[in-house]
């Protein structure tokens, strides 16, 4: 009937009946027809209504899934550069451990110097405090006679060195160096006090005796130290042990500050 306007009717072969008919009918549908065409159009438009909608949300929706995949794109680049930054400080962290090993090695290298010198300074103060040389009686060119004291060596080995030897430097050595059996037990070579016993430079354990009357011992290369400063100390008694490789003991004994050679004071 909408493609088919009343007017028409009219137009259509047939009697004044027929028309007059049609008319009739058509005036007693039109009006319902019309109300269902008014409803239809409005289910046509709200079925436009959502199908604009339907579009609108597909293509938020394909943006959504665009903008989704460029940030998983962009947290994929993210995650690589954080795990590239992460291995570049891991490296860094290691240099720097390792440069805070070197630095602790240095600071117990120069701890240990800063010690060193301290005992140097400690074994010279203790040094100077020893009684200086007694007077000459008889002028300078009489000969000074010691008074002997009971004198033992201190460990026994293949003697390297003697008293008053020139080394391949041309310095005269003060003292006896042996090459004694690997970690030989060291003993006192005379009654006495110890005034040092500790390392000392590049002679490891270093003992100082003070035998009195300005008779003084000094036995250096000591692995190891079996007395301390301040006791007392008799002929014989265990000082410490050499090295189990390589061993070499160096004994001087000195009277009023100078070497003297201790072969004729040796007893049994």
């Amino acid at each position: 009937m909408a493609r088919r306007p009343a007017a028409l009717a009219l137009v259509q072969p047939g009697t004044i009946a027929d028309a007059a008919h049609v008319r009739a009918l058509l005036a007693v549908t039109l009006p319902e027809i019309r109300r269902r065409t008014v409803a239809l159009r409005a289910e046509v438009a709200r079925a436009e209504a959502l199908r604009g909608q339907f579009e609108a949300a597909r293509r938020s929706l394909a943006e959504s899934r665009a903008d989704l995949a460029h940030r998983r794109e962009a947290l994929a680049r993210f995650e690589a550069e954080q795990r590239a930054r992460s291995s570049e400080l891991s490296g860094l962290a290691l240099a720097e451990s390792d440069r805070a090993l070197a630095l602790g090695e240095r600071a117990r290298s120069l701890a240990a110097t800063l010690g060193t010198r301290r005992a140097q300074a400690r074994i010279e103060a203790s040094l100077a405090e020893l009684p200086g040389p007694l007077a000459r009686p008889g002028g300078a060119g009489e000969a000074r006679r010691l008074p002997p004291i009971p004198y033992l060596l201190p460990v026994e080995g293949r003697l390297l060195t003697g008293v008053g030897e020139i080394s391949d430097g041309g310095v005269h050595s003060r003292g006896l160096t042996l090459a004694p059996a690997p970690g030989a037990r060291v003993v006192a070579p005379a009654n006495g006090r110890i005034l040092h016993a500790a390392p000392f430079g590049s002679y490891a354990n270093v003992v100082i005796i003070d035998h009195g009357r300005g008779w003084v011992s000094v036995v250096t290369n000591l692995a190891t130290l079996e007395v301390a400063a301040g006791r007392l100390v008799t002929r014989g008694q265990p000082l410490g042990r050499v090295a189990s490789r390589d061993p070499r003991i160096t004994i001087e004994l000195r009277h009023d500050g100078d070497p003297v050679p201790f072969a004729g004071l040796l007893v049994g």
